[in-house]
């Protein structure tokens, strides 16, 4: 074989690879005449942590109308239950590659480990592959596709991004889970002062909201709280759709059965607070897209308080606060795509 048609084969074998890896990634569950990425997505999450991350991955991989750019497996609380090691942003990376194999899928995007702590100076970042793939990908100038990090933990790999390149910040949405409620809203009983995901990187956080203008979308504890998933709806509806199904369900179960040893009995429901990351990127609406059939209000950015709580900014840019997230759209959706990706 001669030296172009060696590169011609070699041409033909990585479209090849790219078009199934592509395939792989939408699925072939919605003929392409019909659905194409209009947005593009980087995914940040605790993935060893609480598994309502899990779902949320398998969600997003499952929407085709989202162009996935990279996932990046992000750190937990120091002495976290769901992992206590001191690599928690490695053992998220490694949950990601095990969620993939179990749906055998063969990627085109990274799947990258973010930092394994939280920024310890607060204009200082973690450097780390993640975050400069997040600068990377925002400063593109090739793509008109709008770009959104969404985060279901803590934040510190988009503020190393943000504190790496502060240009990004007018190029970007964050969708984040979390920040404690805002005045009005109800607060759970027995609630702890600082929100959960907040307090994984209380200075990550401060740096988006008090230094940066990066638009936000948030999801507040009121809000992903909302997002209740029955174990009986789990047992019918998840857990018999496949591997993948399986896969979900048995990582809920084992969180069920370990409360009940623990005699910390958290009784027939779930949050998969992650989940509304999904339902605001890619399902929102068909024409002038937007996550139209859930509500937020528009409010000041406040000022993170290093109790975690919001201060009044007299100069903050407005962000959206969701207060009530379609649920039905949003788990009745996940139900369907398990079911046609365990069929096709």
């Amino acid at each position: 074989m001669n030296i172009e048609m060696k590169k011609i084969a070699l041409c033909l074998s990585i479209c090849i690879f790219f078009s199934e890896s592509l395939m792989a990634q939408n699925h072939t569950m919605f003929p392409k005449e019909t659905v194409q990425p209009r947005i593009r997505v980087i995914v940040d999450n605790d993935f060893s942590g609480d598994p309502d991350g899990l779902f949320q991955l398998v969600h997003e991989i499952l929407s085709p109308s989202v162009d996935i750019r990279a996932i990046i497996g992000s750190h937990l609380k120091p002495g976290d239950p769901f992992d206590a090691s001191k690599v928690t942003a490695t053992n998220a990376k490694k949950k990601v590659e095990e969620v993939l194999k179990v749906m055998n899928v063969q990627p085109v995007f990274p799947v990258l480990e973010g930092s394994n702590k939280g920024l310890e100076i607060i204009d200082k970042p973690q450097v780390s592959a993640a975050a400069q793939t997040i600068v990377k990908e925002a400063m593109r100038t090739d793509v008109k596709m709008p770009l959104y990090i969404v985060c279901g933990a803590g934040l510190t790999d988009l503020a190393s991004a943000y504190l790496i390149e502060p240009k990004i910040a007018d190029k970007i949405i964050l969708v984040w889970i979390g920040g404690s409620e805002y005045p009005g809203a109800i607060v759970p009983p027995d609630h702890s002062e600082m929100e959960y995901n907040l307090g994984i990187d209380l200075m990550a956080g401060q740096v988006i909201f008090n230094k940066s203008k990066i638009m936000i979308w948030q999801v507040p504890r009121s809000t992903y709280r909302q997002a209740l998933f029955s174990y009986a709806e789990l047992l019918t509806k998840i857990k018999p759709l496949g591997e993948t199904g399986k896969y979900l369900a048995n990582s809920l179960e084992n969180i069920m059965k370990m409360t009940v040893q623990m005699k910390y009995y958290i009784g027939e429901t779930y949050i998969l607070g992650d989940s509304p990351l999904v339902l605001l990127t890619a399902l929102q609406s068909s024409f002038e897209a937007d996550p139209s059939s859930s509500d937020y209000v528009v409010k000041q950015s406040p000022l993170i308080n290093d109790k975690g709580l919001y201060e009044t900014n007299s100069s903050g840019r407005s962000i959206r606060v969701y207060t009530k997230i379609d649920t039905r759209l949003l788990f009745d959706d996940l139900i369907a795509k398990l079911e046609l990706f365990n069929n096709k």
